[in-house]
């Protein structure tokens, strides 16, 4: 369930505003208006997630959020650090990219929707009529058949909720086969674009 009631914080991200602060009671209708994610993916081969929501009310919603489950896996080898690892890498999260004062090392991909939230990601508050685009940049690891769901919330603390026009929950999934291995690719020497197969064209 996206953002449960007792779900926590993480800890160490410093002092400010809670983003689920102030949040308002009630239902705000909303729509997926589009979900694209190629259901065909190969190893190391870039693509990305897309999700558009749309508010269908009459409200706006507060902090139009997204969470996604299953871009990790458990592993079960021995010893090691961490069991989970993921099967795809994400390069760039939803949101515009936060300016620095100065270089550092990224902890987390760039995109302005982070939340402190494990996988959910939001865009602030979208008002009626108006619609909202999530896009992750990733990078597919662990070839094999995956299902990813998608999950919408109309804000971070579980007390606006969005709802479909059933009044359910608004939610999707998405059934990708990862190859274990590119498929080969040349640069075509006439127009400069990158075409599928070799070069030279075998007989």
């Amino acid at each position: 369930m996206l953002l449960a009631v007792s779900a926590l914080l993480a800890s160490g991200c410093g002092g400010g505003t809670r983003q689920d602060a102030h949040e308002p009671k009630g239902n705000f209708p909303v729509d997926v208006d589009l979900a694209v994610f190629p259901a065909r993916q190969a190893v190391a081969r870039r693509t990305s997630l897309t999700l558009r929501v749309r508010n269908t009310g009459t409200e706006t919603v507060p902090n139009i959020a997204v969470t996604l489950d299953s871009l990790n896996y458990a592993e079960n080898f021995p010893e090691l650090a961490a069991a989970q690892r993921p099967v795809w890498v994400i390069e760039r999260g939803p949101g515009a990219i936060p300016l620095r004062p100065a270089e550092s090392e990224e902890v987390s991909p760039p995109g302005g929707g982070q939340t402190n939230y494990v996988n959910t990601w939001a865009l602030g508050p979208l008002a009626p009529g108006q619609a909202q685009t999530f896009r992750w940049a990733v990078v597919p690891l662990k070839p094999g058949l995956h299902i990813v769901h998608y999950t919408i919330a109309a804000g971070l603390s579980g007390n606006a909720k969005a709802v479909s026009a059933s009044g359910g929950p608004v939610q999707g999934t998405f059934i990708v086969h990862i190859a274990g291995a590119p498929p080969p690719t040349q640069v075509n020497p006439d127009t400069g674009r990158v075409v599928p197969g070799t070069y030279p064209p075998t007989p």
